[in-house]
C-alpha cells in the first residue's frame, strides 16, 4: 500500500470513529502533513482519494469537510462504516432493506433455476448450521448462515447475482457474529432456512419469495429485540 493510500485509509477510519464527524473541516494540509509525518503532496493525493469517493468535498477558501456517509458515492467505505462499533441500529436495519430487495428475487428465480447440486449444498450448509447450534460454535454458525445464502444466488444461474450480492457477504460476516451469539436468533434462522431449502426443493419461485420474504422480516425483528433495543438508543 502506498502512503497516500495509507494516509486515506487513516483518515477514512477518523472520519468513521467520530474524530472528524460529518459537516466539520479536516485539519489543514499542513497540519496533516506534520501529524502523519508525511508530506503535502502524499496528504493531496489522500484528500484526492476521499474526494472521489465523496467521503469529503473542498469549499475553496475554506477547507475540507466531512460528507455524511449517505452523500458517499463508493461501497468499500460504506462497508467500513457499517462494520465499525459506531454504526448505529439505522446501519443493519437499512443493510436488511437493501437484502431484500437483491434477495427476496434471487430465491425466486433459483426455485426455477437450481439443479440438484445446488440443493445438496444447500443441505449441507443447514446440516452446518444445526451442528454449530447445538455445539455453540458461533463461528462455524455465521459461516454456514452465509455459505447458505451465497449458494442462493448461486442457484440463480445468473453470473452478475452473486457478484451484487459479494458486498452484502462482508458485512453479514460482521453482524452473523455477534447475532449467532443469541440462542434465540439461531433457532429462528435455522427454521427460516429450512423453509427456504423446502421452497426451493419444491421448485415454486411464489414459495421461494415469500419464504425469504419471512426470513428476512425474522432478522429484522431479531435485530432489534435482542441486539439493539439492549444497546440502548442509536448514538
Amino acid at each position: 500500500m502506498s502512503l497516500p493510500e495509507e494516509l486515506s485509509e487513516r483518515l477514512l477510519a477518523a472520519i468513521i470513529d467520530g474524530t472528524h464527524p460529518p459537516g466539520v473541516a479536516l485539519p489543514s494540509e499542513g497540519e496533516l502533513a506534520e501529524q502523519f509525518s508525511v508530506s503535502r503532496l502524499t496528504v493531496r493525493e489522500a484528500i484526492k482519494a476521499l474526494r472521489v469517493q465523496n467521503v469529503v468535498r473542498i469549499q475553496r477558501g475554506r477547507g475540507t469537510y466531512v460528507n455524511a456517509p449517505a452523500q458517499w458515492t463508493a461501497l468499500d467505505p460504506m462497508i467500513r462504516a457499517a462494520t465499525s462499533p459506531e454504526s448505529s441500529r439505522f446501519g443493519w436495519e437499512s443493510l436488511i432493506d437493501a437484502r431484500r430487495l437483491l434477495e427476496v428475487g434471487a430465491a425466486e428465480l433459483a426455485a426455477a433455476k437450481r439443479t440438484e447440486e445446488d440443493l445438496a449444498q444447500l443441505r449441507e450448509q443447514l446440516h452446518d448450521m444445526r451442528t454449530a447450534a447445538d455445539t455453540d460454535d458461533v463461528e462455524l454458525f455465521a459461516a454456514a448462515d452465509i455459505a447458505f445464502h451465497n449458494t442462493v444466488m448461486q442457484s440463480t444461474g445468473n453470473v452478475f447475482i452473486p457478484l451484487m450480492f459479494e458486498p452484502f457477504g462482508r458485512l453479514l460476516i460482521e453482524s452473523r457474529r455477534e447475532t449467532s451469539a443469541v440462542r434465540e436468533i439461531r433457532d429462528n434462522a435455522i427454521e427460516h432456512h429450512a423453509e427456504i431449502l423446502r421452497a426451493l426443493e419444491s421448485g415454486d419461485p411464489a414459495r421461494a419469495r415469500q419464504a425469504m420474504t419471512d426470513h428476512l422480516a425474522q432478522t429484522s425483528e431479531d435485530l432489534r429485540t435482542h441486539v439493539t433495543d439492549k444497546q440502548g438508543p442509536p448514538r
